[in-house]
């Protein structure tokens, strides 16, 4: 085989069984949107690109399509230490000089630049992964599909071939919850060492690496590298050469992971379907065509079990956007038409635009021989193995947090499918909350429906708390209806009515006390005249005290008398509701004067109650201008008494 060229034939895919597959696909429009920097041959772009192919072929009809939510540093810390999240949380490009320590601890810096909006970057891949195992363990989809994930290298603190957060690591700590044995396969040109350095003491993970090896990045994945400890036996990788082609690479995968599947039996498997494995990739080495590279993944689905799909290395976006477009269809099922449809990046598809990455001509340096001892000794360490690992299951302790989010999203997944064919959910209808303005665009209405609820609240208060506060309170003698006034004092007079403390309010809840008032004033019959309000000009306290018995007015002092009347009103409407009774005996002091002795001074009265008490003084003025001078017989026929009828 060495040193031939072989004729190109696609391989064959397996056929897809029966049983159909509920595909998950996330996807997050910002990826595309960061760039490393100029010149560098990572290019998130092409996620965009596969996406872009993926939705004008119609595959989103066979899949259901999600955003998923970033991955928080919380999340990250699972794998990653803190220190190493919080540096990727606070670097940017404008502070880095102030981080160049922690860029040589953290090796960030030329193969992994800091670049604007790093961090959201590795919260969309590492998010998309623990939502798609997630979704595995509950049951809701069998393939789970996440193109922006598979960045292997990244280590617990530090950043590797344009690798900054291991996605693949905390999707696969996410199966572990519910799943006994979780097996990796890496099909990207380079060993994945990051993902292989978290799992290599346990026998929980199996993880298969097929990858480019000798003076070559990482320089990892030696044969002999089986794993220590409880994970001896359990890291197996396949070290091959330069310009393997379809033929050659199916001869070993299939056989290898064949085995795996049954001397592990894992529960769920993790697929990294790296890109840079293809012909005529910048940085790889490899000769396969794009069907050669999707018979992997339709292998690894005939096996029905669960399976997270991720993206990786890949460094020609069109032909990487093109296999994983095709692996799509492989996973749900559809097969693709050769000619590419319309699509927002077609230019980057020609001169042919077709859905096809063919193999070149390079020389083939995987000998049979090679191929064949290689196979041998893997073979011959799964077998070593002796037994598939147990693990018994005890209830983890779990975060209130995370328990209430699992169960938010259990009620979800119940919820959908009990209401599959409803747009608006009643929880998600429950989850929402409108403001009863939200339909307004006047800040006056809002401010006034805001100050008219306060004043609500405190006004039910004072209903509650005060047994004499005003007239809703059963008992008040204040305020009330003809024919049924409350209790007066024991010498029948008029109770002294005394003010609460003053309260400040706005001229919202203002005018709502006086339209309260008025509804009394609507409901009731006729209020009981309360005391004459202050006016500038008061009479003479001879000519305004009269007996409290007596029913003849004094000459002249009927008009005057009725004046006050209405301004009293007046007054008693502006605070209805602020009015108390207080029993006092009954005294020569005339209850003009009264109000005027126990009334505290205001600090300042509102605008409102300023326009009121001016109206009022007005419409007293005028009346007594209409009101004749008293004459001198007048005069002393008040000094003599009242005159009898």
């Amino acid at each position: 085989m060495g040193g031939t060229n072989l004729v190109y034939e696609p391989a064959s895919t397996p056929a897809a069984p029966s049983q159909k597959k509920r595909v998950a696909y996330f996807y997050d429009s910002d990826v595309g949107n960061y760039a490393y920097v100029a010149g560098h041959p990572m290019k998130p772009h092409r996620i965009r690109m596969t996406h872009s192919l993926i939705m004008n072929y119609g595959l989103y009809k066979k899949m259901e399509i999600y955003r998923a939510k970033p991955a928080t540093r919380k999340e990250m810390a699972q794998f990653h230490t803190d220190e190493y999240v919080d540096f990727l949380w606070k670097v940017t490009p404008d502070n880095m000089d102030q981080f160049t320590k922690e860029q040589t601890k953290y090796n960030v810096g030329d193969d992994c630049p800091v670049f604007d909006g790093l961090f959201e970057f590795c919260g969309i891949s590492g998010g998309g992964s623990m939502e798609g195992a997630a979704r595995l363990n509950r049951e809701k989809c069998d393939i789970a599909i996440n193109w922006a994930g598979g960045l292997h290298h990244a280590k617990k603190s530090e950043a590797s071939g344009f690798c900054y957060i291991n996605d693949i690591v905390l999707g696969i700590i996410e199966l572990l919850r519910y799943k006994k044995r979780v097996l990796y396969i890496d099909i990207d040109v380079h060993h994945g060492d990051g993902v292989e350095e978290a799992f290599y003491t346990t026998d929980r993970v199996m993880t298969v690496s097929f990858h480019k090896y000798g003076e070559y990045f990482p320089g990892t994945g030696e044969l002999r590298d089986i794993g220590v400890g409880l994970g001896k036996y359990y890291a197996v990788n396949f070290p091959l050469r330069d310009g393997i082609t379809d033929e050659t690479y199916k001869s070993i995968f299939e056989p290898v992971i064949g085995a795996v599947m049954q001397w592990y039996q894992p529960e769920a498997v993790v697929l990294q379907c790296g890109g840079d494995s293809l012909s005529g990739d910048r940085l790889g080495c490899f000769n396969l065509s794009m069907r050669g590279h999707a018979n992997c993944v339709g292998f690894v689905k005939s096996f029905n079990l669960p399976v997270l799909v991720l993206g990786g290395g890949g460094y020609t976006m069109r032909n990487v956007s093109r296999t994983w477009c095709y692996e799509t269809g492989v996973l749900v099922g559809q097969n693709l038409t050769p000619t590419l449809p319309y699509c927002d990046f077609y230019e980057y598809f020609g001169p042919d635009y077709e859905l096809d990455v063919r193999p070149s001509n390079m020389e083939n340096l995987n000998s049979k021989e090679y191929l064949d001892k290689i196979l041998a000794s893997v073979i011959q360490n799964l077998e070593r193995t002796k037994a598939v690992p147990s693990v018994q299951l005890t209830n983890v302790p779990m975060d209130h947090e995370r328990y209430r989010e699992e169960q938010e999203a259990a009620m979800d997944d119940h919820e959908e499918d009990t209401h599959a064919d409803t747009r608006h959910l009643p929880r998600q209808a429950d989850k929402r909350i409108s403001h009863p303005m939200e339909d307004s665009d006047s800040e006056e209405e809002m401010e006034r429906y805001i100050a008219n609820k306060r004043n609500r609240r405190r006004h039910k208060d004072v209903d509650i708390d005060t047994p004499l506060g005003n007239s809703r309170t059963p008992g008040s003698g204040a305020i009330t209806p003809a024919g049924k006034s409350g209790p007066a004092s024991d010498s029948g007079a008029v109770p002294a009515i005394t003010e609460p403390e003053e309260m400040a309010v706005d001229d919202g809840e203002l005018a709502d006390v006086e339209e309260d008032a008025v509804d009394k004033m609507d409901t009731d019959d006729v209020l009981t005249p309360a005391p004459p309000a202050l006016t500038s000009n008061p009479l003479p306290t001879s000519a305004a005290a009269t007996p409290a018995n007596d029913d003849t007015p004094a000459a002249g002092s009927s008009a005057v008398d009725n004046i006050k009347t209405e301004a009293s009103a007046e007054v008693d409407m502006q605070d209805a509701d602020h009015l108390e009774v207080v029993d006092t005996p009954t005294v020569d002091v005339p209850a003009t004067e009264k109000v005027k002795t126990d009334a505290p001074a205001p600090a300042e009265e509102a605008p409102a109650a300023k326009e009121t008490k001016e109206e009022a003084e007005g419409e007293t003025t005028a009346a007594k201008a209409k009101t004749p001078e008293p004459t001198e017989d007048q005069e002393k026929g008040k000094e003599a008494g009242p005159v009898e009828a």
